[in-house]
C-alpha cells in the first residue's frame, strides 16, 4: 500500500486536504518527541476533522483494541445506532473498517500511513475515500494509541449517474445563451468538464498560502511511512520549488507564513526555510539540507517553474548527484596543493650533513637534487629543482 497525493478527479479539494490538515495537527503535537502524547489529543473539540475520526486504544493489547472515540459523521456513515467499544464490533463492509484494517501497519512502521481507494459500501454504492492513521503514545516511546481520520464521497450507480448527466446536458442545451457567452467558450456550456484544482500553473495567481498547502500535501505523502517512490519525492520537491518562486513574488506573504511557523530566515541558505515550511521544521536535518541544496541548484541553473521533477529525472545520480554538484559548486577554491609539503617538513627538520658552495639557481630554502660523480670526493656535475618530476620523486623518497 502506498500514499498517492495525486488529486483524484472524483474527490474535491476539501477531501484531498482533510488528511493533510490532520497530519499537520499530528506534527504540531510532536514537540520533539517520537510520537505525540495522547494527553494532548482532544478529538471531541476538533471541529475540522474530529467528526470524521476514530481513536484506538492498544493499552490492553493489539489483538482487539478498544475504540475510545468515534466521530458522529463516521458513526452515521457506518449506520451505528448504538455504541461499539472494540474493533471486533466494526461492521466488515463499513467505511470504519477501511481505517481499522490498517492499524497493524502503524505498529510495524512506527509512523503515519496515508491511503486512498474505493469500495462498495453497506448501501451498495461505490465509495471513494482517503484517510490517514497516526500513532500516539502515553509513555513517549511505545505506540499504544492510533488516531485515524477519513473523508469519503459516495457515488451513485452507473444508471443513475448517466441519467443525471443526461438531464444536466439537456438543461444546458435549453438554457438561453447570453450575448457575452463567447467569453465562456472553455466553460461547461461548451461541453467541457470542469477542471479540478491540482497544482498552480506557472504564473498562477493562486494565493501563496494555498500554494504552500499544495506543497505540504505532497510532502505529507513523502513523510508517510510506506511512501518511498522517487516520483512522489520529485513531485514534492517540484512543488516546494514552485512555492519558492511564488514566495519571491509575494515576499510579504512569505514572511508572514514563515513567522507564523516560527521559522527563521537564513541569509546564507535561503532555501532551507522553504524546505522547513513544506516538509516541517522537525523533518530530518540531513534531508532538509539535501532538499535545500536541490532547490538552490535548480535556481542556480534557472530551472523553470513546474519543471524541477523532470529536471531531477534526467539529472545524473538523481537527488544525490544534484546535491553533490551543488556542494562542489559552492566549495571555495583553495590554494594549489603542494605534493611535496610533507617531504619539505621532514627534510627541513633533518640534520645538515655538510655544506657545498655551488652556483646553482634556486631560491633560499628550496630543495634541489644534485647529481654527483664519485671520485676522491663527490664531484657535483648537475642539479635538478623540485619542479622536475623526477627530482620531486627523489626528494619525496629522501624524506622517507
Amino acid at each position: 500500500m502506498s500514499v498517492d497525493d495525486n488529486p483524484s478527479p472524483q474527490i474535491g479539494t476539501d477531501e484531498r486536504r482533510m488528511h493533510v490538515r490532520a497530519y499537520n495537527h499530528w506534527v504540531a503535537l510532536l514537540n520533539g518527541r517520537p510520537y505525540p502524547d495522547i494527553a494532548d489529543l482532544d478529538p471531541e473539540n476538533i471541529a475540522d476533522f474530529g467528526p470524521n475520526s476514530v481513536l484506538l486504544d492498544f493499552t490492553g493489547g493489539i489483538e482487539d483494541p478498544q475504540i475510545r472515540y468515534l466521530g458522529h459523521a463516521l458513526r452515521g456513515e457506518c449506520g451505528l445506532p448504538g455504541t461499539i467499544s472494540r474493533i471486533s464490533e466494526v461492521p466488515s463492509r463499513s467505511l470504519l473498517s477501511r481505517l481499522t484494517d490498517h492499524y497493524l501497519q502503524i505498529i510495524a512502521n512506527r509512523a503515519p500511513i496515508g491511503f486512498e481507494a474505493e469500495f462498495v459500501g453497506l448501501r451498495g454504492y461505490n465509495t471513494l475515500y482517503r484517510g490517514i492513521l497516526m500513532p500516539f503514545s502515553s509513555t513517549g516511546e511505545t505506540i499504544d494509541f492510533i488516531y485515524g481520520v477519513i473523508n469519503w464521497k459516495e457515488m451513485v450507480d452507473a444508471a443513475t449517474q448517466a441519467a443525471l448527466e443526461a438531464e444536466v446536458a439537456a438543461a444546458i442545451r435549453q438554457t438561453p445563451r447570453a450575448p457575452a457567452a463567447t467569453a465562456w467558450a472553455s466553460g461547461p456550456s461548451a461541453g467541457m468538464a470542469p477542471i479540478e484544482e491540482v497544482a498552480p500553473a506557472p504564473g498562477s495567481a493562486l494565493p501563496l498560502a494555498d500554494q504552500l498547502t499544495l506543497a505540504q500535501q505532497s510532502a505529507a505523502a513523502v513523510r508517510a511511512a510506506d511512501t518511498r517512490s522517487r516520483a512522489a519525492l520529485y513531485r514534492a520537491l517540484g512543488r516546494a520549488y514552485d512555492f519558492a518562486a511564488a514566495a519571491d513574488a509575494d515576499e510579504a506573504a512569505y514572511v508572514a507564513l514563515r513567522d507564523a511557523a516560527g521559522i527563521k530566515a537564513q541569509e546564507r541558505a535561503p532555501m532551507t526555510p522553504i524546505v522547513k515550511l513544506v516538509f516541517g521544521a522537525d523533518y530530518d536535518k540531513t534531508r532538509i539540507t539535501e532538499f535545500a541544496a536541490v532547490l538552490a541548484h535548480a535556481r542556480r541553473h534557472n530551472v523553470p517553474v513546474g519543471a524541477l521533477a523532470d529536471f531531477l529525472e534526467v539529472s545524473e545520480g538523481g537527488i544525490k548527484g544534484v546535491v553533490a554538484a551543488e556542494r562542489a559548486a559552492k566549495r571555495p577554491a583553495g590554494a594549489p596543493r603542494d605534493p611535496l609539503a610533507k617531504a619539505r617538513r621532514k627534510l627541513n627538520a633533518a640534520p645538515v650533513l655538510g655544506e657545498v658552495a655551488l652556483p646553482v639557481e634556486a631560491d633560499d630554502g628550496a630543495f634541489v637534487v644534485l647529481v654527483a660523480r664519485k671520485g676522491k670526493a663527490f664531484e657535483v656535475i648537475a642539479s635538478l629543482t623540485a619542479e622536475d618530476p623526477a627530482a620531486a620523486r627523489a626528494i619525496a623518497r629522501a624524506a622517507g
